[in-house]
């Protein structure tokens, strides 16, 4: 793709390198100027964006803005896409307004690309709306929450993926009807919150900011105020839920038994078993390809992981649709069993094309795009999966990039749909916190914090730039179902 409506990034502090696992290089700002070294230093930069960028103009959306046609973007999406599943994304996309901007994450960047930024870059999720926050247990087999979709993570400003938080908030509060009052709170909250941790981490040790992190046993005091079980119902439910999702599970759902052996069950076109693919193909010579893979794979990992990895062996592979925005790449679930007892592990290994983020910053500076989204993910999160894991292999004549990762290893998501106003208040601050503490790992936390500064005059523009791309998302949501009405675009629903 083109690199079109590019964002001016004052930095390269955040961006991570073809060579690294995670760990952030820091570079010399655009134009030569020095990097800050002394915390004075730091905070004079972000007061100094202050004045070029002033913190009000963060509210700027201008309706009558000449912006690329959504739809056409998501077209050229699916050009890149398995054809037979594009109609499922777009019937999935058509539930709600919220769903829609689930799947639009490429229109927003183009979107944002516009917007007034302060130069400051950090990893970015990409991807930061409400949904793609959630619970999941660590190595330490701790419940953690933090982000938990890293398929757009790229290097840009940190104010793109704040917004998309906040307009996800404002979205899905509309669609509950809240009262308008309680809907720009909600989305005040949850800024304030990123603002408040981002300050708070700029007077810490980086070996603090690198420790920080949102499990169970932390989140209860910190938000125990907050978290009434009647008020908040749907965040106890996925707190209390995670620890029963997990491969276990997975088989119990996705698995059957034939001739004795565990097999993947074929349920189109949701789970499609690889044999169903292969056709004529002998199956050892198929057999003999994914060991191959697998064994690259394998490579990825940490030695110590490696030698855990070989205690299973490979036993199905089948195609799994997922998601909203991600339906239509490529995504398998590959069941592995321990060589000595049985017991299951569950692999997803998802297709990784170039972040929607890319032709509106730069080209990613990795040659795998698996590789991109692991080391993003590594560097944003406090704890990662132990599989993680990345390979370019071809399938059907096309060559294809790849991460691996745990299909369910204690995750736990919040049903959007069932939420109160205390709890979507709640579950906003704690999205604000995780993604405040993922920024701080790789960006100018001192500087990104003096620039916000002590006062609400952050939140307050965030908000009304919430309230007014919410207002756009309508919009396109509503030329998606024309889109479908007069035949430009076919959808399936209820898949």
């Amino acid at each position: 793709m083109k690199n079109e409506g590019k964002a001016s990034t004052g930095s390269s502090v955040g961006a991570v390198r073809p060579q690294d696992t995670g760990v952030r290089q820091l570079g010399p700002r655009s134009g030569g100027a020095a990097r800050p070294r002394t915390f004075a230093e730091h905070a004079r930069r972000g007061k100094l964006a202050r004045r070029s960028v002033p913190i009000a103009q963060h509210a700027d959306w201008d309706r009558e803005t000449k912006r690329r046609d959504p739809i056409g973007l998501l077209e050229e999406q699916a050009q890149s896409r398995v054809p037979e599943l594009i109609p499922i994304r777009y019937g999935r996309m058509l539930v709600s307004p919220f769903s829609y901007f689930r799947g639009a994450a490429l229109p927003m960047a183009a979107d944002l690309a516009s917007t007034p930024h302060t130069g400051i870059d950090v990893q970015l999720c990409g991807d930061a709306h409400m949904s793609n926050f959630g619970v999941f247990g660590s190595p330490e087999r701790h419940l953690v929450f933090d982000v938990n979709d890293f398929d757009e993570t790229a290097p840009g400003p940190w104010e793109w993926d704040v917004k998309r938080l906040a307009a996800s908030l404002e979205i899905s509060a509309r669609e509950h009807e809240y009262p308008r009052k309680k809907r720009t709170q909600i989305v005040r909250h949850a800024v304030r919150s990123y603002r408040e941790t981002m300050r708070e981490l700029s007077r810490v040790s980086m070996m603090s900011v690198w420790y920080a992190h949102l499990d169970m046993e932390e989140i209860l005091p910190r938000f125990s105020s907050l978290l009434d079980p009647k008020k908040t119902p749907m965040i106890w439910k996925a707190i209390t839920n995670a620890r029963a999702h997990d491969s276990h599970q997975a088989v119990d759902k996705l698995c059957h038994s034939k001739g004795g052996e565990l097999r993947i069950i074929h349920d189109p076109p949701l789970v499609v078993p690889v044999e169903e693919f292969i056709g004529e193909v002998d199956p050892k010579t198929t057999s003999d390809a994914l060991t191959r893979i697998i064994r690259s794979y394998r490579r990825t990992l940490q030695p110590d992981l490696r030698h855990l990895f070989e205690h299973y062996k490979f036993a199905h592979l089948a195609r799994k649709v997922v998601g909203v925005g991600s339906v239509g790449t490529e995504a398998w679930i590959a069941l592995f069993l321990a060589r000595d007892d049985g017991t299951p592990l569950f692999l997803q290994i998802k297709e990784a094309q170039p972040s929607v983020l890319e032709r509106f910053t730069s080209k990613s500076m990795f040659s795998n795009h698996g590789h991109r989204v692991v080391a993003g993910q590594r560097l944003m999160q406090a704890a990662s999966d132990i599989f993680l894991g990345w390979e370019r292999f071809e399938w059907d004549g096309e060559e294809r990039d790849y991460y691996f990762r745990q299909l369910r290893d204690w995750k736990g998501s919040v049903d959007v749909d069932g939420m109160t106003p205390a709890g979507m208040d709640v579950w906003g601050r704690m999205c604000g916190w995780t993604l405040a503490r993922a920024h701080a790992r790789s960006g100018d936390r001192i500087a990104i914090g003096a620039y916000m500064g002590k006062s609400e005059a952050f939140e307050t523009a965030v908000a009304e730039f919430a309230d007014r791309y919410a207002d756009v998302n309508e919009v396109d949501y509503r030329l998606l179902k024309s889109a479908v009405a007069n035949g430009r675009l076919i959808a399936v629903s209820g898949l």
